[in-house]
């Protein structure tokens, strides 16, 4: 994995928004009307080589393919995994109305600004409209269930997208890409078991189906960044259910999710894995996001070589003060988020470099990759999500020069 050696060096999360029209077409395979299937592996493999080379346009060194051909950062791995049933709800769901996900997966936070989420649920997300605003819809209204051992079932699916994204890189002339998969940690809590006798089975069987993902991406000489979000939110999630619980409990959990991603990742040179955590990035409050502090020894355990954490948004940007007393293991790298989601504001590239520059100088420039908060889609509108990217490589540019006089 390239380190920041001459000058910054610049990525991001994964999510980026696909064109219209691959919309449609994967909005018609959604619904089970797509004619022609030859059709959308040929424009996903056309709309792949376009992200990649503006990606590389606009100044960022470590690309990917977009997600485009994932239905959600996380609801894909069901799509690619046995023993598991989908039960479709999208058309119990009215036009214009989506499900209620305070009822589905609650927050404390949800719980505690009922009336700004219930009010506001429709101007948290940017969903582009016709098939982009469906297809979200769709996405999220699913009920999946564990009814039988899990398996990997997706080996055709990964192959195409690797075979995309590398071809891609290879034509826009781009020297390293990665690809986004789900973390063990942010599968097991949203799907219902109906199959396990153990949360640790469970853990170990989701993780042995990922770990297909995760090596084949290696394998063919991307990197791999491990997404999970789900080892900050089911904090969140728990406090809800239960006002007392306790963060000692939490941990328990969090170790068991953090060990099966070791699990997955047996074998895998760590210098090939990017490992990915955020709070959501969402417009709302985030007022009861745990600490980064309460975890930080818990992600420093994964073993990736470069970690990739939210970092610039107003609830978690102080967090960089963490790093004052915790230290970055040997080695390893740090991404943090320095362009934020929950707001359309585009960041001055000043402000970047001034992110950039207090991680700079308490882990070392080499040690420092500039990134992002999360995934663009449904985070900002598409023409704010590429100027927050120019920003990004310009704050980079800024940075490295103060760094490298």
């Amino acid at each position: 994995m390239r380190r920041s050696e001459d000058r910054i060096l610049t990525s991001h999360v994964g999510s980026l928004h696909p064109p219209r029209d691959l919309q449609d077409l994967l909005l018609a395979a959604d619904k089970g009307e797509l004619a022609d299937a030859g059709q959308l592996d040929e424009r996903l493999r056309t709309a792949v080589e376009e992200v990649v080379r503006h990606q590389r346009k606009l100044g960022v060194d470590i690309v990917d393919d977009g997600e485009f051909s994932k239905s959600s950062w996380m609801g894909y791995a069901a799509e690619r995994l046995g023993g598991i049933e989908i039960v479709s709800l999208a058309d119990t769901v009215g036009e214009g109305e989506r499900l209620d996900d305070s009822e589905l997966f609650p927050s404390k936070d949800q719980r505690d600004f009922d009336d700004f989420y219930n009010q506001a649920r429709s101007h948290m997300f940017i969903l582009e409209p016709g098939a982009g605003e469906e297809l979200e819809a769709r996405a999220f209204a699913r009920d999946v269930k564990v009814v039988g051992p899990i398996r990997y079932e997706g080996h055709n699916v990964i192959a195409r997208d690797i075979a995309n994204l590398k071809a891609a890189a290879e034509a826009a002339g781009v020297e390293e890409a990665f690809m986004p998969v789900v973390a063990p940690g942010s599968v097991q809590p949203w799907i219902t078991n109906e199959h396990y006798t153990s949360t640790e089975q469970m853990f170990a069987d989701i993780a042995a189906a990922l770990r297909h993902e995760y090596k084949a991406i290696v394998d063919a000489g991307l990197i791999v960044q491990i997404d999970d979000a789900f080892i900050a939110n089911e904090w969140d999630h728990q406090l809800a259910l239960d006002p007392g619980y306790q963060l000692e409990t939490f941990r328990e959990w969090a170790n068991l999710a953090v060990e099966a991603v070791n699990s997955a990742l047996v074998g895998i040179p760590e210098d090939r894995v990017r490992y990915h955590l955020c709070w959501g990035s969402w417009n709302g409050p985030h007022s009861t996001d745990i600490p980064l502090r309460d975890i930080v020894d818990l992600i420093l355990k994964v073993n990736a070589q470069t970690y990739a954490i939210e970092a610039a948004n107003a609830r978690h940007e102080w967090e960089f003060r963490v790093w004052e007393d915790v230290k970055l293991p040997e080695g390893k790298i740090l991404m943090p988020g320095v362009i934020e989601h929950s707001t359309n504001v585009v960041e001055h590239p000043e402000t970047v470099a001034e992110r950039i520059l207090r991680f700079a100088e308490l882990l070392g420039r080499e040690n420092v990759i500039a990134g992002t908060d999360c995934g663009f889609r449904n985070r900002s509108h598409p023409q704010v999500a590429w100027a927050k990217l120019r920003a990004l490589s310009e704050g980079a540019q800024l940075a490295s020069k103060r760094l490298w006089k």
